[in-house]
């Protein structure tokens, strides 16, 4: 009876909802498709297929401004995303290891950037950059990315922090370990899936970023994502899609690994 129940709640079982689903799939993933397959494109045209070439692949790598983008990209993404790992790191480790006052607010506080429109986190970053005379560029991207990317650093580490036995470390301080070798050699390595998980998050957070980039950007400081939303006001070609296609793939292989990561620790 009890497992008639259980199977009787499963939203599975429920009439349509394996069609529901299907389509829901089809309607987000079928796009995406299509634009890695039109990327093959041998022509110019993107509603057209004529024929199947690596061409604007070619295209694509031999483009230094694309390569220059992707290259502060991609150095803006390890960099926010480790300062933001190790300032979610210590934000866990006292959320859920130490007695926070007003523990409410500050769980807020943490997850804000998440809560916010990121329209409204670029438009704020704007403005006060420009209020404390801190130009446009590299540096003001790398603040504001580190801000947006603390959250999602932080649910992983702190989902691990919290499956932790807290015994360990116990056991540890009555062997006489002081606090800085119990964290190095007991506390840090358990809790490395969840800092690599929170990690990769925060890494392809920032990479695929575009609002924050395109307000706080200036000259030499251009991200991918800005990149290619210049290059479709100039008429949208299959290299458009090749680079696309190329950011997905990396996207792609960054959540799947960070998925399984996040199987291993449970």
């Amino acid at each position: 009876m009890a497992l008639f129940d259980t199977r009787s709640k499963d939203i599975r079982n429920l009439p349509g909802f394996g069609l529901t689903a299907t389509l829901a799939v089809a309607f987000l993933y079928a796009p995406i498709l299509f634009l890695v397959l039109y990327s093959f494109n041998s022509g110019r045209s993107i509603s057209r297929l004529d024929g199947l070439s690596w061409q604007w692949y070619q295209a694509v790598f031999a483009n230094e401004e694309i390569a220059g983008a992707a290259l502060n990209s991609v150095l803006l993404a390890v960099i926010a995303a480790s300062v933001a790992t190790v300032m979610a790191t210590a934000a866990a480790l006292a959320m859920v290891r130490m007695k926070v006052r007003r523990r409410a607010a500050a769980y807020a506080v943490l997850n804000f950037p998440l809560m916010v429109p990121e329209i409204v986190t670029a438009i704020a970053s704007l403005i006060f950059f420009s209020s404390v005379g801190l130009g446009l560029g590299f540096g003001s991207l790398v603040i504001a990315h580190t801000t947006f990317c603390i959250p999602f650093a932080y649910l992983p580490i702190t989902a691990r922090l919290t499956s932790m036995d807290p015994a360990l470390e116990s056991a540890a301080a009555d062997l006489y370990a002081r606090p800085w070798r119990r964290f190095t050699l007991i506390t840090l390595p358990l809790l490395a899936p969840g800092l690599i998980s929170g990690w990769l998050l925060a890494f392809i957070v920032s990479l695929d970023d575009f609002i924050i980039s395109s307000m706080l950007s200036g000259p030499g400081s251009t991200t991918l994502p800005v990149h290619i939303y210049s290059m479709l006001r100039l008429g949208i070609t299959p290299e458009v899609n090749a680079v696309s296609s190329l950011m997905v793939a990396a996207s792609a292989l960054v959540v799947i690994i960070s998925g399984l990561i996040a199987r291993k620790q449970t």
